[in-house]
Order: C-alpha cells, then sequence, then structure tokens
C-alpha cells in the first residue's frame, strides 16, 4: 500500500514540478511558503489566468489543502479548456480526487483526460489513476464484484496501452487481487449452494473458478469442492478426475487430503478420466496457463 502511494504521489509531485517554472507563479509560491500571514485558501479568485489559478492549486496541494486544490484545477479545466495549464489541471485534479478518497469522481476526471489527450506523456498516469480507484472501491467477496471487473479492464490498459510505464507491475498485481475477489465470490456462492445440496448450481460456481480463475488462491478449494459435489451426486468418475487434478497440481495440499480421504473411505481413489472436462482443464493448471 506504501509502495503504490509512493508512486502515484512522486508521479504527481513530477508533473507538477515540469509545469511550476511559469512566471508570477515562482514569486507567489515563494511568498506563500515565507510568509505566515498569508492562507493560500484565500489567494485569488476563480478569474484569475490559468496559470495562475493552476499553481493556487499546486500551493494548496502541498500544504495539504485538498479540497481547495481541487477547486483551483477545477477552476482552470472549466474556464480555460484545451490550453496546457488546463491539460495539467486535469491530470492534478484527478490525483488531488483520489488522495481524497473521491473515486467516482477521479474516475471521471481521469476518463475525460484519456479521451482528451491520448497520446499525451502523462495518458498512463491518469489511466493507472482510474484503475486505483476502482480497485479502492472493491468490497468483500460477500457483496457485488463489479468494481473488481472495472479494475481488471482499467488495469490492463496500463499493461496493454502503457507497457513500458513505470505502473504495470503494481497494475499487474491489482488485476490479480481483482481476479481472486472474482474467483472468492464464485466460491462463496458455491458454499451456499453445496451446504444446500443444490449441486448442480455449486458445481457451475466451482467449475467457473476452475476454467476462468485457475491462477488464484481458490483453485485448490475449488478442485475438493467439486470432488465433494460429485461425489455426493453419485458422479464418482468426475469426483475421482478432480481429485486427481488436484493432487498432481497440489499434492501437499491439505484440500488434496481431504479429498483423498473422501474417496478412500469409501473404496475409491483418484483417478483420471481423460475426457472430462476437469481433466482438460487440469491441463491447462500443470502448463500454468
Amino acid at each position: 500500500m506504501n509502495q503504490v502511494r509512493s508512486v502515484v504521489v512522486k508521479k504527481a509531485v513530477r508533473i507538477a514540478s515540469v509545469f511550476v517554472m511559469m512566471t508570477v507563479s515562482g514569486a507567489m509560491l515563494a511568498a506563500c511558503q515565507s510568509d505566515p500571514d498569508i492562507d493560500i485558501t484565500k489567494l485569488g479568485v476563480d478569474t484569475d489566468p490559468p496559470e495562475t489559478l493552476y499553481n493556487q492549486g499546486l500551493a494548496n496541494m502541498k500544504a495539504g489543502n485538498m479540497s481547495e486544490a481541487s477547486r483551483k484545477f477545477d477552476a482552470v479545466d472549466a474556464q480555460h479548456p484545451f490550453s496546457e495549464p488546463a491539460r495539467k489541471s486535469l491530470v492534478m485534479g484527478t490525483f488531488v480526487k483520489y488522495r481524497m478518497g473521491r473515486y467516482p469522481d477521479a474516475i471521471t476526471s481521469g476518463t475525460r483526460y484519456l479521451n482528451l489527450y491520448p497520446k499525451s506523456d502523462d495518458a498512463a498516469y491518469a489511466q493507472y489513476l482510474v484503475g486505483l480507484s476502482y480497485w479502492k472501491q472493491i468490497s468483500s467477496v460477500t457483496q457485488d464484484q463489479k468494481n473488481s471487473f472495472k479494475t481488471i479492464e482499467a488495469m490492463q490498459k496500463v499493461v496493454d496501452q502503457y507497457p513500458d510505464s513505470e505502473y504495470v507491475d503494481d497494475a499487474q498485481a491489482k488485476i490479480r487481487f481483482a481476479r481472486d475477489q472474482l474467483a472468492g465470490k464464485e466460491m462463496q456462492v458455491g458454499r451456499y449452494y453445496l451446504e444446500r445440496k443444490e449441486y448442480l448450481a455449486s458445481i457451475s460456481r466451482f467449475r467457473t473458478v476452475v476454467e476462468k480463475y485457475p491462477n488464484t488462491n481458490q483453485i485448490e478449494e475449488a478442485l475438493a469442492r467439486l470432488v465433494e459435489a460429485y461425489y455426493a451426486m453419485g458422479v464418482v468418475q468426475e469426483a475421482q478426475t478432480a481429485a486427481a487434478v488436484l493432487g498432481h497440481n497440489y499434492p501437499d495440499s491439505q484440500w488434496y487430503a481431504d479429498s483423498y480421504k473422501l474417496l478412500q473411505g469409501n473404496g475409491l481413489e483418484p483417478r483420471e478420466n481423460a475426457g472430462s472436462w476437469i481433466s482438460r482443464a487440469g491441463k491447462k493448471l500443470l502448463l500454468g496457463s
């Protein structure tokens, strides 16, 4: 978490420092920092020149007055559209909204930036901020997971469209986290059905985990639950296949030990049926896909 914050803040500082060379701003910032009697939240009005408003936004941001900084950046964007200060204000405003926890506003702002300036140097940063804003809103697996889907979509754009950016590694980590959440949601629903002996419904959920989310923390339990559900239905061959695939991939897993015990207690053992969908999924697991 601290690493993410560091990357996000450092980029914002870099963007700010590139533009702060403008003019009157240097004197204004110096005055703000040196004169304790000046309240930077009162500096200027929203009809000031764009460079002045932008640098007032920076000064407020550096002083921790994020709400006022956001107001200044929004004023530049609204009153001086398509200017260079407006472009910088839009990306800095996205950062400030993210830091304030105004995630839907940050998503709206970042998306607008990307629509207006898709080829700019700051586009990767804006896309990353959009992804982080969705990621921050991911809820527990007992709740709706729409933000997990949105996180994957947004962060995949960082990976695909900006492969050389400094955000790719963390974007991939956020994708893995979101996929694990989606798999966890499927498992939560699958266990619900299994407890109520609605085996076909539970198998559908566990199958989704095995086929769509194999490289998540949920895969071992999903295979073990398939053993349990298929065995309870009397579909012994599929139960044996699920146990065999689980054993091939995770021989030291407690889930495999439990599945093996279930079968052995009834005179059975893991045995793979090559024609089963579970066997085909197992080959993908072995290949790491």
